[in-house]
C-alpha cells in the first residue's frame, strides 16, 4: 500500500491533537489519496457519536470527521480491543469503519511509508 497513516490515540477536546490530526488529513488529502487512518486507545473517542464540546466551551470538529469520505478517505481503521476495552461498538462510532485486531493493525501501519501520531 506504502500510504501515509495517521495514528489518534488520544481523547477528543482535552488538547489539540485531535482537531490538529484532522486538519493534517484534510490538507494531505490533497497531495495523496493512499491515506490511512487509525484509531487506536482513546483515540477511538474521536469518532464517538453525539458530543457535546460547546458544554465544556470547546469547538466541535467531530462532525467534521463525517466529511472524510469527500476526501475520498476511505482506509480507517479502528483497534477492535480499543472499543471493547470502552465499552464501544461501530454502532457508537460517527462513522463507518474497519475494525482490526492488534495485530492485523499493526501489520497494516508497517505498509504506510510514514507514520504521523496524534
Amino acid at each position: 500500500m506504502n500510504s501515509l497513516g495517521f495514528i489518534f490515540r488520544t481523547s477528543p477536546h482535552g488538547n489539540n491533537s485531535g482537531r490538529e490530526g484532522l486538519d493534517a488529513v484534510l490538507a494531505s488529502s490533497a497531495y495523496t489519496e493512499e491515506l490511512a487512518l487509525y484509531f487506536i486507545d482513546d483515540g477511538v473517542f474521536q469518532l464517538l457519536k453525539q458530543q457535546q464540546p460547546q458544554a465544556i466551551l470547546s469547538r466541535d470538529y467531530i462532525a467534521t470527521f463525517k466529511m472524510l469520505e469527500l476526501y475520498d478517505v476511505e482506509n480507517i481503521y479502528v483497534n477492535a480491543e480499543s472499543l471493547r476495552a470502552r465499552g464501544l461498538t461501530t454502532d457508537d462510532l460517527i462513522i463507518d469503519v474497519i475494525v482490526c485486531e492488534q495485530a492485523q493493525l499493526i501489520e497494516k501501519m508497517h505498509q504506510c511509508r510514514q507514520l504521523l501520531t496524534f
